[in-house]
């Protein structure tokens, strides 16, 4: 007696649980997405109490942008994102190095953990703030440092290029090693305990355990930290506006990109604010996809380096 069997198909649960957050995106994301690169080609801002626009102006937007002070914000943006990124970078490497390597036998681990991640906890306003306070003319920073003789008389880091450029890229990393160092503790734990001790067995000192090793392993987790870094760059805002009071001083050697875009929002540009995002969102994806080619490995077994190494020979 052949009987047949129901088959079950579950797929449509698949597309059901995943409804809601495409719904979602599509209604907050996408659909301001749109229309923020449709708002970028018409001339729509107000003047006073009038409503000029909105008129379609083609390109003209994105040409004025070009004109303007744009590029030199860009600049100060790659500045701040360089002087928070390396240190971040570097310390972070050293740090999940170090609590990972069990010959070290460093012991409360999980309270240096905590520890190092509090400062991600922080809102960058209470943080920008508090910066503000502590290194201002008469701050504590310039008390104790006269008090010990260092200095004669209160230096004015927000009054320098180099110290509010410092004190920016100094709570930039402050704020996002410990996230960073977390992330890749996790990447260097999932490399195989074998390796290393076939490594050591093979002679391998530690530099060359690090740089050979281990890094190329956890070169993924070091991708999409450069990457989420780079966006997060670009979208740098809250620390210099409160730092500076939104003005970018000194001469506006602070002043980075997502501040520029927030200058034209309040004085209601929408067609100019739009094209600059455009240009951010451009910018992005083109420096994403260069990391990404950078540091993705397509022959991760040698398999295409053997074959090309094997086609020189046959000619040969």
């Amino acid at each position: 007696m052949n009987t047949k069997r129901k088959k079950i198909d579950y797929s449509k649960w698949g597309y059901i649980f995943i409804l809601p957050f495409f719904l979602c995106f599509f209604i907050f994301s996408f659909v301001p997405l749109m229309d923020t690169i449709r708002y970028s080609f018409f001339e729509y801002y107000r003047s006073g109490i009038k409503e000029i626009g909105p008129n379609f102006v083609g390109m003209a937007n994105y040409g004025s942008l070009l004109k303007s002070d744009m590029l030199k914000y860009a600049a100060n943006t790659l500045i701040l994102w360089i002087i928070g990124f390396i240190p971040q970078i570097v310390i972070a490497l050293m740090l999940a190095e170090w609590f990972v390597d069990a010959r070290l036998k460093i012991h409360g681990t999980q309270f240096f953990k905590v520890v190092i991640y509090l400062p991600n906890l922080i809102m960058a306003s209470a943080f920008a703030m508090l910066f503000f306070t502590m290194f201002s003319t008469n701050g504590p920073v310039n008390s104790i440092l006269i008090s010990l003789g260092l200095l004669k008389q209160p230096v004015d880091f927000l009054g320098s290029v180099t110290g509010t450029r410092s004190l920016v890229g100094l709570m930039n990393f402050l704020m996002w090693f410990g996230n960073t160092t977390i992330m890749l503790m996790a990447a260097i734990m999932g490399i195989s305990p074998d390796i290393f001790e076939a490594s050591e067995l093979d002679g391998c000192n530690s530099f060359q355990r690090f740089f050979s090793i281990t890094l190329p392993l956890i070169r993924p987790i070091l991708a999409y930290t450069l990457i989420t870094s780079i966006i997060g760059g670009l979208q740098m805002f809250d620390v210099p506006q409160i730092l500076t009071n939104g003005q970018g001083t000194p001469d506006r050697t602070s002043m980075t990109l997502i501040m520029f875009l927030n200058s034209h929002l309040k004085s209601k540009n929408y067609g100019m604010a739009g094209a600059l995002s455009v240009y951010l969102f451009i910018v992005s994806g083109i420096l994403c996809f260069f990391v990404y080619r950078m540091t993705t490995n397509d022959d991760p077994d040698g398999s295409k380096a053997a074959a090309k190494k094997a086609k020189k020979e046959k000619r040969g």
